[in-house]
């Protein structure tokens, strides 16, 4: 199966079940088991959303990979806050290489994070690592972003 159909076969299970989760945790549980079981260097996904009383933090939503020690992450720090900052998708293709990389696994070769929208407004983003350097291409890129647009338009409803 191409890379471009294991994307559609994934943005597909993912608008069915929006469309019947019972709340935005199970949307978020169901779509970072499915493109980790989907996509193999994809070593860690997981959502980052603005914590609603204090809108300077990112807090650790559903994740699937290894744990981190980074749960919660200021606006201001790291490639979660970045992309939350210029309310654009950032992807890194050699975190060593980036000063704001915040280290969560020695393993960790690259990273792309993609901001929600609710209304036109950043309130989250997903964030993918990799083991790989240079995973992430601009066909990741237009799948999660089509994934991130999912998961504003389940919350606008």
């Amino acid at each position: 199966m191409t890379q471009e159909a294991v994307f559609k076969e994934i943005l597909s299970a993912i608008a069915h079940y929006s469309g019947t989760a019972q709340d935005f945790a199970a949307l978020q549980q169901f779509t970072v088991k499915r493109i980790a079981d989907r996509l193999p260097y994809y070593n860690w996904v997981g959502f980052y959303m603005l914590d609603p009383m204090d809108e300077s933090m990112l807090v650790l939503g559903p994740f699937h990979g290894a744990p981190t020690e980074h749960t919660r992450i200021p606006v201001t720090q790291g490639i979660c806050g970045a992309a939350v900052a210029q309310g654009e998708t950032v992807i890194v293709e050699d975190v060593t290489a980036d000063p704001r990389y915040l280290a969560c696994s020695i393993e960790t070769r690259s990273e792309i994070v993609v901001p929600i929208r609710v209304h036109g407004e950043v309130i989250g983003e997903i964030d993918i690592d990799s083991h790989e350097l240079a995973a992430f291409g601009s066909e990741d890129r237009g799948f999660l972003e089509q994934c991130a647009e999912m998961m504003g338009q389940f919350l606008e409803r």
